[in-house]
């Protein structure tokens, strides 16, 4: 048989044939007088076996350790490996097919954010605050949130995703809590090209930290660093959106620290000495001062 023949009836094709040859699977056959080779039903056999194996899931190297062995000891040890490995890609497949079925009921019911696919964790807690937005106009804020949620929800660790994302659903469960929510936002918004001494920078301080859940307050820099100085992932990645020079990293805790908690002075304090657009670090020492005033009870 010529490599057309044997290639057509084993079911392979001819280039397959040569690729079989190179690896060394299938030893070159003999070759006639003009130059082609000329191949057995023994070759057949020997191809025939090989595509069987290909088609098990076995790699090249494999089928050629496979048809090295002695007796088919080798072969048991390949496929039992062979079956292991089947078995692990089944039940990762069946872990990709329950998150696209929650995909796709997302998508045929309306409910897929513009930011998805994303865990239906997080696909409940913005639809949580959809609700809420309907017949509001866009909130540039809300939409920065929305982007870094949905980037955090990628790249963070299962365990740290999921205490934040339940942290948040909670606050937005307790009443009243989503309209808060927008009302920072708005408050965010309007502060947008506002210079650095705009006594709303506070305003927006102290509603922002007022929003922030005990439990998060809990996670945000629980060794004292200034956010970009090894503290809150979540915050680190937060603030990282807001461009502005940082000449003095500490200083809204420094003001913070220095007043009590009642002292009306210190939010426009550390606003003032980190400026405007530092209104989201003003927000967390105030949160985190809330965490450290509970400790001293």
């Amino acid at each position: 048989m010529r490599i057309g023949e044997i290639a057509a009836l084993v079911g392979v094709t001819p280039r397959a044939v040569r690729h079989y040859h190179h690896q060394g699977l299938l030893p070159e056959p003999v070759r006639r007088a003009n130059g082609y080779r000329d191949y057995s039903v023994r070759d057949a056999v020997l191809l025939a076996r090989i595509r069987r194996l290909t088609e098990l899931g076995l790699g090249l190297d494999e089928v050629g350790d496979v048809l090295a062995g002695d007796e088919g000891r080798e072969l048991v040890e390949v496929l039992e490996e062979l079956d292991d490995d089947l078995a692990r890609q089944q039940e990762l497949l069946a872990e990709r097919r329950a998150r696209l079925d929650a995909v796709l009921e997302q998508a045929r019911s309306g409910r897929l954010p513009a930011e998805g696919p994303v865990s239906p964790e997080l696909a409940a807690l913005f639809g949580s605050l959809a609700g809420e937005a309907a017949g509001r106009p866009e909130s540039a804020t809300a939409a920065k949130e929305r982007e870094v949620l949905a980037l955090l929800d990628t790249v963070v660790p299962a365990g740290d995703r999921d205490r934040l994302l339940g942290a948040m659903r909670r606050m937005t469960e307790a009443p009243g809590a989503v309209e808060r929510v927008y009302e920072v936002y708005g408050l965010f918004d309007a502060l947008a090209g506002a210079d650095t001494r705009d006594p709303r920078v506070d305003e927006a301080a102290r509603a922002l930290a007022g929003c922030i859940p005990d439990e998060v307050v809990a996670e945000l820099g629980e060794n004292g660093t200034a956010a970009g100085e090894g503290g809150s992932t979540f915050m680190d990645a937060f603030f990282s959106e807001f461009p502005r020079p940082r000449p003095r990293p500490c200083a809204t805790r420094c003001a913070w620290s220095r007043s009590g908690p009642g002292d009306a002075g210190e939010a426009a304090e550390a606003a003032e000495a980190a400026g405007a657009a530092e209104v989201a670090e003003v927000a967390e020492a105030a949160a985190q001062r809330r965490r450290v005033s509970r400790r001293t009870r």
